[in-house]
């Protein structure tokens, strides 16, 4: 199986600022993470907040480089951010949100109207009229179709989805993730999925990393992982989900 995203010794440090005596210290934000996925699944990202997930995020879609290390990406890609309202323009009608990345790239007017149609389709918010409207006229689990159709515009083989159901009620939740394995199936999309939940990791990937402190300590297939989990870390993880 084709491999689409290969990451090597992956370090990534940050430096502490302030006036306190650990300023200039350096912050392992990644600390020689390696791990691979294949063309069409999913890798999820697990650990607790600070553990070096969202750094990952950036590394992948080239928000930030590494210090060191090697990364391969093979195919486009883009990513879906947590809090929708937050990183859609509030002043841009969601046709225009959407075709901005193609209109920066220069594409032709009858193509980018071409284009959001398609992934507004997809992601099932085809109402008439719908491209025509604000962000704030829609609910938040809508909203988040608005930031998957956007990262879908330019038609990526990989999205990297950080934490993208995790500010939504649990109600909406699902209708998301369900969107989200559909569209898998239809496009063969590749998956980088973070989140701190990990039922939500479970339902939705392949394998799964978990990290702490900017390290992966345990990588493996989802079903081994939930199952029988080798390290310590990955066992507390798991003991700590609340029993509904």
């Amino acid at each position: 199986m084709e491999t689409v995203i290969e990451a090597a010794d992956l370090k990534k440090y940050f430096r502490k600022s302030g006036f306190s005596r650990k300023a200039g210290e350096a912050v392992k934000a990644v600390d020689g993470v390696s791990f691979t996925v294949a063309k069409g699944k999913t890798f999820g990202l697990v650990g607790e907040s600070g553990c070096g997930k969202s750094t990952i995020a950036k590394l992948i879609v080239g928000i930030l480089r590494p210090d060191s290390g090697r990364m391969v990406i093979r195919g486009d890609r883009d990513i879906v951010f947590q809090d929708p309202f937050s990183s859609l323009n509030p002043r841009m009608t969601v046709r225009d949100i959407i075709g901005e990345s193609l209109l920066i790239r220069g594409v032709e007017k009858k193509e980018i109207e071409y284009r959001v149609k398609e992934v507004l389709c997809m992601v099932r918010l085809n109402e008439p009229g719908c491209g025509s409207k604000y962000c704030h006229q829609f609910s938040g689990g809508e909203r988040q179709r608005i930031a998957i159709a956007r990262a879908l515009v330019r038609r990526p083989g990989i999205l990297v989805l950080d934490e993208p159901v995790s500010s939504l009620d649990i109600s909406i939740q699902a209708g998301i993730l369900n969107l989200l394995k559909d569209l898998q199936e239809e496009l063969g999309l590749t998956y980088i999925f973070i989140s701190h939940d990990l039922r939500v990791v479970e339902f939705m990937s392949d394998s799964v990393g978990v990290m702490k402190d900017g390290k992966l300590v345990e990588t493996a297939s989802s079903r081994e992982i939930y199952s029988s989990p080798k390290h310590e870390y990955t066992r507390h993880l798991l003991n700590s989900i609340p029993v509904i």
